[in-house]
């Protein structure tokens, strides 16, 4: 055997310890699907590149992708999220694909389209970042793996927004933040984020994090104005509802403050 093929079952070896650490036999038939020969094999890819060190137990759980802890280069925490072939709504995400000019050439497999999706997350993560918005530093990706920082700690993820009870003082600047992050992402980045929500904002160390931006597209979208119109709406409808704070028209108004800038 070669020292290849030693490291490769060794990569495969602690996986297999992972799935057995699961008690429950759904949480298992999950793990089984997650991880095919191909999931696998680029996992052992990545790990070989040195982008992980290990992977342990899930993080998450969801019917379009599952999410795990892991370790990479000097043990810094990872998440390592990995987009479900069998399951995913591939069709929904064609849709958002088509519109956006980076990408409205992919057509073919489900596995193809979930590749370029996974792409998409991770540019759209890069390009996020690259005008100020908080997001989860992203690193690598790798057909249908996208491997990202880990918000919060190999622990103790950051918990979503809707789970967390602000200060009123607190949830005021949080709703400013994410106002700004809307705005740097429309202005800067000609990006929408396209389901923006209590869901898809972690808080962390007092600051709200953007999240879950595969299904972000370019201004150029047709879609565009509608998805970002439902993003202010989700906004004001959350932070209305739990803080008595925020309005449609207020963030809007700082939209087009913003522009004319």
């Amino acid at each position: 055997m070669t020292e290849e093929s030693k490291k490769q079952r060794q990569f495969e070896a602690r996986i297999d310890m992972m799935r057995k650490r699961i008690k429950d036999s759904d949480d298992f038939k999950v793990q089984n699907e997650v991880f095919d020969r191909r999931v696998l094999m680029d996992l052992y890819s990545l790990a070989s590149k040195g982008v992980i060190t290990s992977l342990g137990g899930a993080v998450s759980t969801g019917k379009e992708a599952n999410i795990f802890r892991a370790k990479g280069e000097d043990e810094k925490d990872l998440a390592i999220k990995i987009y479900r072939i069998n399951t995913s709504n591939f069709k929904a995400m064609q849709n958002y694909l088509l519109g956006d000019p980076r990408f409205g050439s992919i057509k073919g497999t489900k596995r193809a389209i979930i590749a370029a999706w996974t792409r998409k997350e991770f540019r759209n993560l890069k390009r996020a970042e690259e005008v100020g918005v908080k997001v989860p530093h992203p690193i690598a990706m790798r057909e249908n793996i996208l491997v990202m920082e880990m918000v919060g700690d190999v622990d103790t993820p950051a918990p979503q927004l809707k789970n967390v009870n602000l200060g009123q003082e607190e949830a005021e600047r949080a709703f400013k933040k994410i106002v700004e992050y809307v705005s740097l992402l429309y202005k800067k980045a000609n990006l929408v984020h396209a389901d923006l929500s209590e869901f898809n904002i972690l808080y962390h160390e007092g600051e709200p994090v953007i999240i879950d931006m595969g299904q972000s597209v370019t201004q150029e979208h047709p879609m565009a104005r509608s998805f970002l119109e439902r993003d202010i709406s989700n906004l004001a409808r959350y932070f209305n509802k739990k803080y008595g704070i925020g309005s449609e028209e207020a963030i809007k108004e700082k939209l087009r403050a913003d522009k004319e800038s």
